[in-house]
């Protein structure tokens, strides 16, 4: 039996094969999910040394698998190279520089696998707050009219942010999309 399990939980097979591969031979077993509810439980169940995620994934993605993994403290502790192909989308979610796990973007080289394997490895040691599960909220005292009016606006005006947000990302793929499309016509 090896002495160390990698986790790769992909759902595309060749992403999954392509790791398997580019790992060097070694004391470890390689592990397979094709999608994020079956890689969770492989987290749970084998407690692997190390984990390599795909951040879109189906059943489970890989923001909530990532979320479970961070919210229990004998999961958080363990190496995990996130991975993606669209690294917005990470960060959209995840705000850099991401200090306790390590990212790749696909398609990787092997160096560049071996060097963010490394890395997870080293971030993974950072030490970190415990995670507590989030309590109940307790109700704040009786707020004063003008505070709950403050509050109103703040809400009102974080709304309007978001569809702003929501706005702008349209545009941009819109544009991205429009670039493409005359970089092509050029060619």
């Amino acid at each position: 039996m090896a002495g160390r399990k990698i986790l790769v939980i992909d759902d595309s097979k060749v992403i999954r094969v392509r790791v398997r591969e580019m790992l060097p031979p070694g004391n470890f077993e390689v592990l397979e999910a094709k999608d994020g509810r079956e890689g969770l439980d492989l987290v749970r169940r084998e407690k692997p040394s190390l984990i390599m995620l795909d951040f879109l994934l189906p059943k489970l993605s890989g923001w909530d698998v990532f979320q479970e993994i961070q919210a229990q403290n004998e999961l958080c502790q363990i190496p995990l190279v996130l991975m993606s192909g669209r690294k917005e989308e990470v960060t959209e979610k995840i705000s850099e520089p991401f200090e306790y796990f390590e990212f790749i973007e696909k398609p990787f080289e092997k160096k560049q696998l071996l060097d963010a394997i490394k890395s997870a490895f080293v971030k993974a040691k950072t030490p970190r707050p415990m995670v507590a599960k989030a309590a109940a909220p307790t109700p704040p005292a009786a707020a004063s009219p003008a505070d709950a009016a403050k509050l109103k606006a703040l809400e009102q005006k974080m709304a309007r942010l978001q569809a702003e947000v929501v706005a702008l990302k349209k545009q941009m793929a819109q544009l991205k999309a429009f670039v493409i499309k005359q970089a092509k016509a050029g060619s």
